[in-house]
């Protein structure tokens, strides 16, 4: 009996410290680095999983880099293959802190935070500066963000070829309700 309390006790202790963070696992990130009067370079990927602990502020992301869909299947191929090197490199990984953040502020009006963090890609690591837009709901906490990256920080190189048509700089969006 005493075997099963304490087997309890350890079952119910880890359920409070893992109600500590908020998830999402369908959060969406899109990118676009179009340029004008050419073909749109645009992706979304909506299985990217966010991670916040709102005790300390501190906010990961994990993007599988095959979950990035295209418009043109093409297009696809040739950011997996040439560009991003989904083989070698099939994450992207991002881990900051939330300046100033109190989960107890956040209500139905959106509210703005800088986050820092650090953004890993291609095999790069980036320092990342940006706002996000937080408000919470019944359904959970929803974070909005949009920042830019360049491709060449990574060392992601844009061929001559197509350097006219595929901008260096990486307009992205980020959207994620924790839960």
């Amino acid at each position: 009996m005493k075997n099963y309390l304490i087997i309890a006790m350890i079952l119910v202790s880890g359920w409070t410290i893992a109600q500590d963070k908020m998830i999402c696992k369908t959060g969406n990130i899109t990118f676009e680095a179009s340029v004008p009067s050419f073909e749109e370079v645009k992706a979304t990927n909506t299985n990217v999983t966010v991670v916040l602990n709102p005790k300390t502020a501190e906010i990961a992301s994990l993007a599988l880099v095959k979950g990035f869909r295209f418009k043109v299947a093409l297009m696809e191929e040739h950011f997996n293959e040439n560009y991003m090197e989904s083989d070698r490199y099939p994450k992207a990984l991002f881990k900051g802190k939330i300046e100033n953040f109190n989960v107890d502020s956040l209500n139905e009006t959106p509210k703005n935070f800088t986050i820092n963090g650090k953004l890993e890609l291609h095999g790069k690591t980036v320092a990342v500066k940006t706002i996000a837009q937080m408000s919470q709901s019944g359904s959970g906490i929803t974070l909005v963000s949009d920042f830019s990256v360049n491709a060449s920080d990574f060392d992601i190189s844009i061929p001559a070829v197509v350097k006219k048509k595929v901008s260096n700089k990486i307009n992205i969006h980020v959207d994620a309700l924790l839960k």
